[in-house]
């Protein structure tokens, strides 16, 4: 089939594909594109990856997410590509075509039985077929619903295998050969190229052992793989540190890279394992797709599994999870792009002391103004609280600068309970309070105050301290952690801010502060209760930089 469609590439004629799944990149190369995208097919010498053209846009994309079925050719002037069954869902009992015209240059989709209209034809979408004497057919008509369910488990199956062909090559062609070489990597270099690479391969291997042994060879739409995924579901959550990090392996790579003689390592890498003809960046690229690609083929499955099948209930649930952990991993990811803008923060509080923030933290949940008595009979005052994950740091403005702060504290979330207050006297503080709540230490009779200045930023903070728990708790589950290297680049990369600029770093504006009870929108007082607005995006640089700061949280007031 490759050597076929070269054929046609190399003889002038435009071959197009349509996508079956949403190809999400990660790297530079590469093309982005959604599921049903007509994509113009440049190189497909490589059984895996393809060089394609998008509009304007080039780059590589995973054959597979493309792929068709071929059956023997008759020589025509026009040529047609069945799709695979799965590649075209909506047109279900007809025959769906991908169409080369030698003439036009263009691709179509067509359905039998129909014509399509030259504004179609010109767009690359159509919902006709030319006529059988003008096109040579490779492939077998979409078939009925038990056959389409074979076809998405046989691709699941497929890919399963390929995948874990691929992990083999990293860990044994490259991740081992680079352990031996002591004087080109450290630990360190090692940690972060490949990170957990060797336990995503030992899951992955356990993952398919039980997928093949649910696996109906002889009648495969009777698999029953849902509870597979239901069975391994703790296990996917370890991608979280892979995908977490990539970022950073492709940074080390690149900068390696520039060495010839890091160039030639790892080419004779892939040689001696006898890899594919993708570089090095490619396969690190393979987990962090195959996490994304999960949730697609399950729904996929889902699609074509009637509700009495004893395998549905289970494929509805495992999409379920799949979808949360992706999503839980892009939360963690946007998560880790902020660590850099709060080492900025840090480096612009002035007298800072203890360690530093992204020590134990990696998200400020959510940030205000309140009057605060730590002790009986104390004094109010006035602070700035930043409740981040595990702690709230407590500065004070600066009398005439009032977007300076100073460092004056922090409480360890870990070791207190929130409790609310009722409006009227304290009993424990022996004071009037309104709007308040209390923080008391569970190991101790220590008890905080604190007095919002309305009832909506009490309902705020409350809704922030069960959110700030909530991620706690999540993050242990995953085993999610900033790792030191991360932190390094942090404090590097405010270094060469500051050095740049000559002063604290102040970073760019940001969405403000999403409240906690209505996300997206702003609570503005008219004097006549609340009323609700959608507002604009905030300017640039006319705030003061901690108000800038605290727009990194995921509430809006």
């Amino acid at each position: 089939m490759m050597m076929r469609m070269m054929m046609l590439i190399s003889g002038g004629s435009i071959v197009s594909a349509e996508a079956i799944w949403d190809h999400v990149t990660m790297a530079d190369r590469e093309l982005a594109f959604k599921a049903g995208d007509v994509i113009k097919v440049l190189d497909a010498s490589n059984k895996d990856w393809w060089w394609g053209q998008i509009d304007d846009e080039e780059g590589w994309f995973p054959a597979s997410f493309v792929r068709v079925e071929p059956q023997p050719a008759q020589p025509q002037t026009k040529q047609v590509f069945y799709i695979n069954p799965i590649a075209a869902p909506r047109f279900q009992n007809t025959s769906t075509k991908l169409w080369v015209n030698q003439e036009e240059g263009t691709a179509v989709e067509t359905v039998e039985g129909a014509s399509p209209s030259p504004s179609e034809v010109q767009n690359g979408h159509a919902e006709a077929s030319p006529s059988s004497s003008d096109c040579l057919c490779l492939g077998q008509p979409i078939q009925n619903r038990d056959q389409m369910r074979a076809n998405v488990i046989n691709e699941i199956m497929s890919t399963e295998r390929h995948y874990i062909k691929h992990l083999k090559d990293i860990c044994e062609g490259y991740f081992r050969q680079c352990k031996k070489r002591r004087d080109m990597f450290n630990d360190d270099q090692l940690k972060v190229l490949f990170g957990n690479i060797e336990d995503i391969y030992r899951f992955q291997m356990g993952f398919v052992r039980d997928l093949e042994k649910q696996y109906n060879t002889e009648e495969p739409h009777l698999s029953e793989i849902g509870p597979c995924f239901l069975e391994h579901q703790d296990g996917f959550w370890i991608y979280s540190e892979y995908c977490n990090s990539h970022v950073d392996a492709c940074m080390e790579l690149s900068r390696l890279m520039r060495d010839g003689r890091y160039q030639h390592f790892f080419e004779a890498c892939r040689l001696v394992q006898q890899m594919i003809d993708i570089a090095i960046d490619g396969f690190l690229l393979t987990p962090v797709q195959k996490i994304c690609k999960y949730p697609l083929q399950l729904a996929e499955l889902l699609k074509y599994t009637v509700q009495e099948h004893s395998d549905y209930r289970y494929v509805a649930a495992a999409l379920a999870v799949m979808r949360n952990v992706t999503q839980q991993i892009n939360e963690r990811k946007r998560r880790l792009e902020n660590i850099d803008k709060i080492a900025q923060w840090q480096a612009s509080v002035l007298d800072w002391e203890g360690d530093d923030i992204l020590d134990r933290s990696s998200e400020l949940v959510y940030t205000g103004e309140m009057s605060w008595i730590y002790q009986p009979y104390g004094r109010s005052q006035t602070r700035v609280f930043f409740l981040f994950d595990h702690q709230m740091v407590l500065c004070k403005k600066d009398l005439i600068r009032r977007d300076v702060l100073y460092y004056k504290g922090r409480i360890n979330m870990d070791r207190y309970n929130v409790v609310d207050a009722v409006d009227g006297r304290d009993e424990d503080f022996n004071v009037s309070v309104k709007n308040a709540f209390k923080l008391s230490n569970k190991d101790s009779d220590e008890i905080h105050i604190f007095l919002a200045k309305k009832l909506e930023d009490k309902l705020r903070w409350l809704r922030g301290f069960h959110e700030e728990r909530k991620m706690v708790q999540e993050d242990e589950k995953i085993g999610f952690e900033i790792s030191d290297y991360q932190k390094r680049q942090a404090a590097l990369t405010v270094r060469k801010m500051t050095k740049q600029k000559g002063h604290r770093s102040v970073p760019p504006g940001y969405p403000p502060p999403m409240d906690p009870m209505n996300p997206g929108q702003y609570l503005v007082g008219d004097g006549m209760g609340q009323s609700e607005y959608e507002a604009p995006e905030p300017e640039r640089c006319k705030s003061p930089f901690w108000q800038s700061f605290s727009r990194l949280t995921p509430f809006r007031k």
